[in-house]
């Protein structure tokens, strides 16, 4: 049985400017992501770059990595960046209570994640502690990092041995203040982060973008108040800019029972439709924000940050339930391709987007297992995808396709987005049928296009995973497309995602 579908794609009408950022990472002091992750020491037989374990960087420089944010997530709001500086050896333990009670050496501080970036070639996104810092600690930080005479900051990175400052575009001031950031009420944080982003300077030529912590998935009241509250700034007019440029939201995703409650690998075929159902409704809640914000904003001063997204299940039999270590499988590669069309549909308020976690912590990019690293099945949906970034989108139309029923609603099996760039095209097809082909047929208008290349990943069921064993069980694979008379058609697997690429006449 093969179902079919039809689409319209015109190549000559571009929309929005999809940025890069839409495509960023998140690396928190979580489980196993920085330590036998990101970090392994300068003494490690793994082989590392001043302690940076280079299989992982080589792996995310593939991506096209943007942008990297750190420390947390929770973790930021009990981080007190001064313990992190200075000779490894005399650096404060701490106690790590938000993930798994353990003692943290700091090892990996504000120096060795700046190396990071650089090694990555991505920008940084710090996350500032709102909740059990101070303002002048969070303005110290950013002067520490970004000031480049001989401020008192300045000369103390220097004594710690960076004689330049660094760039850091983007600036967290907190994070879930609603929850573990503080439990604060709407109108309390909000006059928070307008103060702390008050102190918040631009030194040099840095500039930043101060992401205030927003709202819990679709808790429009949330930015409601943040968005009011940074409107009714009295001194913005005088010095001529907004107290912060950005506010976020998270949004993880499960089959409806909640986060941390079902196992990544084994799963029914409701769950896994329940689960996508789940997905797709992140555009009501990302419209229901943009609303708002256009409310207060219609000048799209203000960016929207979807700063945690991915799916949350249970950690990993016999691993510490604290440091949310979960399997990778198909089901989370289509989770990602159905984020990204997402996405770009709503690039022209949505700014940035984090996945949670880069490295072996829940949605990962990528696992560890002592020495041998593999690459899960959604870091391929990155890399097939990566051509979107800092692309035009692309006005795309699924004119009739396969539907099901889930939860009363109507789940739209098949999705898509288009973007051009550089004289080229890239289509991203994301099939979401457990057990049924589907034949799509687009009709490519306005421009001619040459095929240049089609993909297509997949497994044999929706729960395969790759391991150690079988570290290429799910890889993109040639896809068979024909583009005949401006139709393109291609015949997409059940629970696929694919990707073509079309050179522009």
């Amino acid at each position: 049985m093969t179902a079919s579908a039809r689409a319209i794609i015109d190549l000559d009408v571009t929309g929005h400017h999809i940025s890069r950022h839409l495509y960023g990472h998140f690396a928190e002091h979580l489980g196993r992501c920085i330590y036998d992750g990101f970090w392994v020491g300068e003494d490690s037989t793994i082989p590392n770059e001043r302690g940076i374990r280079l299989d992982i960087v080589e792996a995310l420089r593939a991506l096209d990595i943007p942008n990297l944010r750190w420390p947390g997530g929770c973790f930021a709001d009990t981080y007190h960046w001064r313990d992190g500086i200075g000779p490894r050896e005399s650096r404060p333990r701490i106690a790590n209570t938000n993930w798994g009670d353990v003692v943290e050496n700091n090892h990996f501080g504000t120096h060795e994640f700046m190396d990071l970036c650089d090694l990555l070639g991505a920008d940084a996104y710090v996350n500032g502690n709102v909740g059990s810092g101070t303002v002048q600690e969070m303005a110290e930080w950013v002067e520490y990092l970004t000031r480049g005479d001989d401020s008192p900051m300045a000369q103390l990175r220097r004594e710690n041995g960076r004689d330049e400052p660094w760039l850091v575009p983007f600036w967290g001031l907190g994070n879930e203040a609603w929850g573990c950031g503080g439990n604060m009420s709407a109108a309390h944080y909000a006059e928070e982060a307008r103060r702390y982003a008050t102190f918040c300077h631009n030194h040099g030529e840095n500039r930043l973008v101060r992401i205030a912590a927003g709202a819990h998935e679709d808790d429009l009241e949330w930015t409601r108040v943040l968005m009011k509250t940074l409107m009714e700034c009295h001194g913005c007019t005088l010095w001529g800019s907004l107290p912060y440029q950005a506010v976020s939201f998270h949004y993880y995703s499960h089959s409806g029972s909640g986060a941390n409650t079902e196992e990544a690998a084994s799963f029914s075929d409701a769950q896994y439709y329940e689960t996508m159902a789940h997905v797709a409704d992140i555009d009501r809640v990302i419209r229901g924000h943009i609303a708002v914000m256009d409310s207060y904003d219609p000048h799209n001063r203000v960016g929207l940050v979807c700063d945690e997204w991915g799916t949350w299940w249970s950690a990993e039999e016999g691993t510490n339930p604290g440091f949310l270590f979960q399997q990778n499988t198909v089901r989370d590669a289509l989770v990602a391709g159905l984020h990204f069309d997402i996405f770009h549909r709503h690039a022209r308020r949505l700014t940035m987007a984090n996945i949670a976690q880069t490295v072996n912590v829940l949605q990962a990019m990528i696992l560890t297992d002592g020495e041998q690293m593999v690459l899960t099945p959604t870091y391929h949906v990155f890399e097939m995808n990566k051509g979107h970034q800092d692309a035009q989108q692309l006005v795309a139309h699924l004119l009739e396709g396969p539907v099901r029923g889930v939860r009363g609603e109507d789940l739209p099996l098949v999705s898509m987005s288009a973007s051009t760039k550089d004289g080229k095209a890239l289509l991203s097809l994301t099939h979401l049928s457990a057990d049924v082909d589907c034949e799509l047929s687009i009709d490519l208008r306005g421009r001619g296009a040459a095929l240049t290349r089609a993909r297509v990943l997949t497994g044999e069921s929706t729960t395969d995973f790759n391991d150690t064993d079988r570290p290429g069980r799910v890889a993109p694979r040639p896809l068979e497309a024909r583009l005949e008379g401006g139709t393109l058609t291609v015949t997409l697997p059940p629970h696929s995602f694919a990707t073509i690429e079309l050179t522009l006449a």
